[in-house]
């Protein structure tokens, strides 16, 4: 997973960055590219995770420790995707309320 992409993403939604203007559809354009690509590194670690911990059950894994820390990557990397969704839903609430 892209470290870049997902402190953009989190800078993103802490409101830390200008946001680019809205007449710019090439950076909506990226914004969705960045927030694709997170998405699958986060499902290709997940998925890492299940296969570890597959191996390691049937006691096909030599080193444990793989899959420990592909746990709890995984789960890191869900709580950080969770904590960027949930900003960017208390953003948007926030801009409705701001047009009522």
């Amino acid at each position: 997973m892209d470290i870049s992409a997902i402190s953009g993403a989190v800078s993103s939604a802490a409101g830390i960055e200008a946001p680019a203007a809205p007449e710019n559809p090439q950076g909506a354009s990226a914004f969705s590219q960045q927030l694709g690509g997170v998405i699958d590194g986060l499902q290709q670690s997940l998925g890492t995770s299940d296969d570890l911990a597959i191996k390691a059950v049937t006691g096909d894994l030599q080193d444990i420790h793989q899959a420990t820390i592909a746990a709890s990557r995984a789960q890191l990397e869900v709580e950080l995707v969770s904590a960027v969704r949930n900003k960017a839903v208390d953003a948007f609430n926030e801009i409705m309320r701001m047009q009522a």
